[in-house]
C-alpha cells in the first residue's frame, strides 16, 4: 500500500524514490511487523486469557509441561496479523506471488484456527481429526499450486525441480507439480507444527529460515544477481523477500512473549500457517530441495517422529524416549532453556549451510 501511494510521488518528492528498492521495503516491513506484535501483544495475551483460550496439555508428555496447563494459545493469531499487515503495507500489491503467499498462508492459518477453536471448546488437546486435518490442508495446497501454473503471468519454469550442488541439472516435474507442491507444503505446515513443542522453539527456528529465505527469494528475483550464481531467475518473486522479512520481525516480536517461560503459546494457527508460509516461498523461488536444509531442523524434528512411529509398529520398539526429537533430551535430563538454545543454534547452522550452497555450484 505505501508502495503504491509514495513511489508515484518520487518525482516531487525524490526521498520517494526509495521505495522503488526491495530492500528496503524489506527492511520497513521487518520493523512494521516487530512493532505491531509488542504494541499488540500485550493486549492479545489479555484478550486470550480474558476469553479462557488456554493451552491443554496431553497427559502423556514430559511431567514439566504439566506447569504450563492453562497459558494462552493461538498466539498465532497475533503472528498473523503483524505478518500480513506488514507485508500488504510494504509489497508491491500487483505481484502476483505475493498474493500467493498471503493467499495460502491465510488459508492454513484458518486451518490451524479451526484445530485450536475445537481443542479449547471440547476441552481436550484434540481439535481436528488426523484425516480432516491433512484432507484440508491437501486442498488448501492443492488450489495454491493450481493458482501457481495456472493465473495470468505464470512462469512458464514454474514446473522445474532445481538441485542444490548442480549447476545445470533440473527436473521437469509437468504434471506432477501440483502433487509435489502439495507434498511440500503439507509436510513443511505439519514440520513446524511438530517442532513447536517447547517455549520458542518453533518461533526461533522460523525467524531464521524466514531471513534465509528472505535472501533467497530477493537473489532469485534479481536477474543479475541470479545468472551471476546460477540459481534459477524468477521474475517478480524478488517481492516476496518482504514477505519474508516480515515473517522475520513478526517472529522476533512475537519471540518476545513466547521466550521461555511462555506469556502465550502459538497454537496450530500460528504453526501450520508458518510452515505453509516457508514452503511456498521455497517453491515459489524454486529452491524446494534447499528447504531440508534450510529447515533441516523441521526436517529432524518431523523425521523423529516418523522414526519412532514406524519402529513401533513394526518391532514394538521406540527408537527414542519421546518423539518429537526434543522431547526425547528433555526426558534424557537437559533443561527446556539448554534444548531450544541449542536447537535455536542448529537452525542457524542449517541456514548458513543454505546461503552456502549459493556458491557451491
Amino acid at each position: 500500500m505505501l508502495y503504491h501511494l509514495l513511489y508515484p510521488l518520487r518525482d516531487t518528492f525524490v526521498a520517494f524514490n526509495v521505495f522503488r528498492y526491495i530492500t528496503f521495503r524489506a527492511a520497513g516491513a521487518t520493523l512494521t511487523a516487530l512493532v505491531l506484535c509488542l504494541v499488540f501483544g500485550p493486549w492479545c495475551i489479555r484478550t486470550l486469557r480474558r476469553l479462557s483460550v488456554g493451552q491443554r496439555i496431553h497427559q502423556a508428555g514430559p511431567e514439566s509441561h504439566q506447569a504450563k496447563e492453562g497459558t494462552p494459545t493461538m498466539g498465532g493469531l497475533l503472528i498473523l496479523f503483524a505478518l500480513l499487515t506488514s507485508t500488504l503495507l510494504w509489497a508491491n500489491l500487483t505481484n502476483r506471488y505475493v498474493w500467493l503467499v498471503v493467499g495460502t498462508t491465510a488459508a492454513f492459518g484458518v486451518i490451524g484456527f479451526a484445530d485450536d477453536y475445537l481443542k479449547i471448546s471440547n476441552k481436550r488437546n484434540l481439535g481436528l481429526t488426523a484425516r480432516s486435518k491433512f484432507l484440508l490442508q491437501a486442498v488448501a495446497a492443492g488450489i495454491a499450486g493450481w493458482c501457481v501454473l495456472s493465473l495470468p503471468g505464470a512462469d512458464p519454469n514454474a514446473t522445474i525441480l532445481v538441485f542444490p550442488f548442480f549447476k545445470k541439472f533440473v527436473l521437469s516435474l509437468g504434471l506432477l507439480y501440483v502433487p509435489f507442491f502439495m507434498f511440500v507444503l503439507v509436510g513443511c505446515s505439519n514440520a513446524v507444527n511438530l517442532t513447536d513443542g517447547l517455549d520458542g522453539l518453533a518461533i526461533g527456528a522460523t525467524l531464521i529460515a524466514a531471513s534465509t529465505y528472505a535472501v533467497l527469494t530477493y537473489v532469485a528475483g534479481h536477474r543479475v544477481v541470479a545468472n551471476y550464481l546460477q540459481v534459477p531467475y524468477v521474475a517478480g518473486v524478488g517481492e516476496v523477500a518482504i514477505f519474508c522479512a516480515a515473517l522475520a520481525g513478526a517472529s522476533l516480536g512475537f519471540l518476545w512473549f513466547n521466550s521461555h517461560p511462555a506469556e502465550v503459546f502459538m497454537g496450530d494457527v500460528g504453526s501450520l500457517s508458518i510452515g505453509a508460509a516457508i514452503g511456498t516461498v521455497a517453491v515459489l523461488a524454486k529452491q524446494e530441495l534447499l528447504l531440508v536444509i534450510v529447515g533441516g531442523l523441521f526436517v529432524l524434528e518431523a523425521l523423529s517422529v516418523i522414526a519412532q512411529v514406524t519402529s513401533f509398529k513394526l518391532t514394538g520398539r521406540r527408537v527414542l524416549r519421546m518423539a518429537p526429537l526434543h522431547h526425547h533430551f528433555e526426558l534424557a535430563g537437559w533443561a527446556e532453556s539448554k534444548i531450544i538454545v541449542r536447537f535455536w543454534i542448529l537452525a542457524l547452522f542449517f541456514g548458513l549451510m543454505g546461503l552456502a550452497t549459493l556458491k557451491l555450484r
